[in-house]
């Protein structure tokens, strides 16, 4: 098997190379937007505007589950909902190869962060998630991970505790109270039951919507996978108890316009949340060896980072015990 790409080989002139590729006449303009998982550009073109091109990383995706993100954010534009497919070249291919890397490109986007705390924008946001969830419930994807307690809780524990990234004073408080909030998850999982898993974008935080004059828009589905509905939701919810339930409630006004809400996700909230914050720790741990990582999260990996997050599972596991939100 032949060794995968490193991003140091990726430089300015691979890239508008690979552009070029793909049929597309660069000008020169080159530049770098935020992300880490991948590394995403806006390129200028002598003819139209700006594109963007996102270099998957390599070894994360295989080809089969990239094109499925491809197809759902496809299905969901052909359905007039603002979501940024990726361009089709000549031949109707997506997904382009340069040197080892995979790319796509899309049309460049402007927009800003939404307005979270005006219930109209809420209502707006629900709509057009609504839409997003009836589509992707219509079928499953085959070759894209399903959000899970086990994927996003138990591997995130055993890839902190089996790579050494904890301070040994700390460890064991660490395991203990993140084998305690599982335990816990675990039992909201049971409350809410059977539900539904859907097609999602997954990683639906303020940051991934770009808000214009004609609403909102929605990128980067990079993380798209299986999961229940309300995983779309929580991350746009802040503040107190009462907060949340006063936005959520904006929310699922325009959400039911175009899909069902189960109460039952309610249970799930918190266990989402408690499920994200080992997640996230398990991905910074797992890309350390990136050059990128520890220049850009330099917080990562010191005493102070692990003992914050040992209080913040404990109050994670203050909250799980709490009843769910109601909106009925």
């Amino acid at each position: 098997m032949s060794a995968l790409p490193s991003y140091q080989a990726l430089t300015p002139d691979a890239v508008l190379d690979a552009v070029e590729s793909a049929g597309h006449r660069c000008d020169g303009r080159l530049l770098a937007l935020n992300s880490y998982e991948n590394r995403v550009y806006q390129v200028g073109r002598e003819e139209g505007p700006p594109l963007v091109a996102k270099f998957y990383r390599p070894g994360r995706w295989s080809d089969e589950a990239i094109l499925e993100e491809h197809a759902f954010t496809l299905e969901l534009a052909e359905r007039e909902i603002p979501v940024v497919p990726p361009l089709r070249d000549a031949a109707g291919q997506t997904l382009h190869r340069f040197r080892g890397f995979r790319f796509a490109l899309a049309p460049r986007c402007p927009g800003r962060a939404p307005e979270l705390d005006d219930p109209d924008t809420l209502r707006w946001m629900g709509r057009f998630i609504g839409r997003i969830h009836a589509v992707g419930a219509l079928e499953p994807f085959a070759h894209r991970p399903a959000l899970t307690v086990e994927s996003y809780g138990d591997e995130s524990l055993a890839c902190l505790l089996d790579n050494g990234f904890i301070p040994p004073d700390l460890e064991p408080a660490y395991r203990s109270v993140a084998e305690d909030v599982l335990a816990r998850v675990r039992a909201a999982y049971a409350r809410a039951g059977a539900v539904a898993l859907i097609r999602l974008h997954g990683d639906c935080h303020p940051g991934n919507v770009l808000w214009s004059e004609s609403g909102p828009h929605f990128v980067d589905f990079d993380d798209c996978r299986l999961g229940p509905a309300i995983q779309d939701m929580w991350m746009l919810l802040s503040g107190g108890r009462g907060a949340m339930t006063g936005q959520l409630l904006d929310f699922l006004e325009g959400y039911e316009e175009f899909h069902d809400f189960d109460p039952a996700e309610l249970h799930l909230l918190e266990a989402l949340r408690t499920l994200r914050l080992l997640h996230y720790s398990a991905w910074l741990a797992r890309r350390w060896a990136d050059p990128a990582f520890p220049a850009c999260f330099p917080w990562f990996n010191t005493q102070r980072y692990w003992q914050d997050q040992v209080l913040a599972l404990r109050e994670q596991a203050a909250l799980l015990d709490e009843a769910p939100l109601r909106v009925v």
